[in-house]
């Protein structure tokens, strides 16, 4: 990232630019930056966009040899193209030696890096890989928008504000945004503006759901799921949601077991260090043979909606009721 930032200041640019990972809304400011500084303002002759799979590499070649139409670059934009993972050697071999007036700014959510297009880029251009923020960073981003805005915000609050929204910075701005006008007459923004406003991820009601069956508290359990279901979350995709945080706990367990710390989990399980610590709390709850239980409820669940022996919804209801118990 700094070295984007480095090129925008100097006005000194790579041929291509590869923006890849999980954390879009980084990828979607650096990518508009990079089209602030390398096009000119309003150009539509010279600026040009790709998106998904499938995209005519063999008519981008031709309109990267194409001379800008007055004007000092010509640039092409490929977002979630899928050729970093297969199909993008062609344009590998035209990147070695491209038209110098051309510029390409890459945006992929999976990259393999074994590939010849990656390998292109990363010798002949930029790779800028952003991942999902730690708690703190995120917190001092939080801070920052706020105070834009005129106002503050504690860190047990912004702390609790992740809590709801989770690490995605899109949602987490969505959030920001509804704060900023609920507390609009307000400097400060509190614990009970974040309960108040901010939507609960439905991978949080997951894991109070299983707080409450570890509790031994199946109404409170049953509860969050007809929350859900008020929320018109198919019955067959919370099933699935439980079945994810059960393996995640399960992995948790066995990564706690070998003397794992937190960092290190969240490395494995692709989870920041404070979510980590999250469900290894609550993994400490279970007996590993009590996950593997749920996980094979999990499945005969799935079994009995699929071949009609129980309707979905009330087949989860008997898997939370029986799935840890």
């Amino acid at each position: 990232m700094q070295r984007i930032n480095s090129d925008i200041k100097e006005g000194s640019f790579s041929r291509t630019y590869l923006l890849y990972g999980e954390e879009r809304y980084l990828k979607r400011q650096y990518a508009k930056r990079l089209r602030q500084a390398l096009c000119g303002q309003g150009d539509d002759m010279n600026t040009h966009f790709y998106s998904g799979k499938d995209i005519p590499l063999g008519e981008i070649i031709d309109l990267a040899e194409t001379l800008p139409f007055l004007a000092k670059r010509r640039v092409i934009f490929l977002d979630d193209s899928g050729l970093f993972k297969s199909g993008g050697e062609k344009l590998a071999e035209y990147l070695e030696s491209p038209n110098e007036s051309t510029f390409f700014v890459f945006t992929e959510s999976q990259v393999d890096k074994r590939c010849k297009l990656y390998k292109t880029v990363h010798s002949k251009g930029y790779a800028a890989e952003f991942g999902v923020q730690d708690e703190n960073t995120l917190k001092r981003w939080i801070a920052g928008i706020l105070k834009k805005e005129g106002k503050n915000i504690s860190e047990n609050t912004a702390s609790l504000l992740l809590l709801k929204t989770g690490t995605d910075m899109e949602n987490i701005q969505s959030e920001l945004e509804k704060l900023i006008c609920y507390c609009m007459d307000r400097d400060v923004v509190t614990a009970q503006d974040v309960e108040a406003v901010c939507t609960t991820r439905v991978s949080n009601h997951i894991f109070d759901m299983v707080n409450a069956i570890a509790d031994r508290q199946p109404k409170k359990a049953l509860n969050l799921y007809y929350d859900l279901i008020a929320l018109r979350e198919p019955p067959m995709r919370i099933l699935f949601l439980i079945a994810r945080q059960c393996n995640m706990l399960l992995q948790v367990k066995v990564l706690r077991a070998k003397g794992f710390d937190n960092k290190a989990v969240g490395a494995q399980i692709k989870v920041p260090p404070f979510v980590a610590g999250k469900y290894a709390a609550q993994a400490e709850r279970f007996k590993t043979a009590d996950l593997k239980r749920a996980l094979s409820r999990c499945v005969e669940t799935e079994e009995a909606v699929k071949t009609g022996r129980l309707n979905d919804r009330m087949s989860v209801e008997i898997l939370i009721l029986t799935a840890l118990g």
